[in-house]
């Protein structure tokens, strides 16, 4: 399994599942964050139809283009379903953000044979690592 750090330096994109247009919530600053820094951010709501002005999918598979990471900002019963939707769409690696927590989430990420963060912020690794996609 990769660090949380080579998981990030190997990802160009990204699909945001719960971003939000509400530019206090860490699900709208932290992949702006991202895009800021080069990755190319798909932002899944389907409730909105774009976020920080790139235009979202309703659902995972709704994508149509591989992704290399999901990082989600769902709640952690909410996120043991997105984990089954980013194995179904053959993503290599899912990501839970600060504070979600799922133990069945990591055992169906573990059994599909991808990478698994939790309880991890991608901007405060992207930081930490001085990791950037500009060139």
């Amino acid at each position: 399994m990769r660090s949380a750090q080579q998981i990030l330096a190997d990802a160009n994109v990204i699909a945001v599942v719960g971003a939000s247009r509400d530019p206090w919530k860490p699900s709208h600053s932290v992949p702006l964050q991202m895009l800021r820094h080069g990755w190319r951010i798909i932002p899944v709501n389907p409730f909105v139809d774009e976020v920080f002005g790139v235009k979202t999918v309703p659902t995972l598979a709704d994508i149509g283009e591989p992704v290399d990471l999901v990082d989600i900002f769902r709640p952690a019963h909410d996120a043991v379903d997105v984990v089954r939707q980013a194995v179904a769409i053959k993503a290599p690696a899912v990501w839970l953000q600060s504070g979600i927590v799922s133990a069945e989430a990591r055992r169906i990420a573990e059994e599909a044979g991808i990478d698994y963060v939790e309880d991890r912020c991608l901007a405060v690794e992207r930081a930490t690592g001085g990791l950037t996609k500009l060139r």
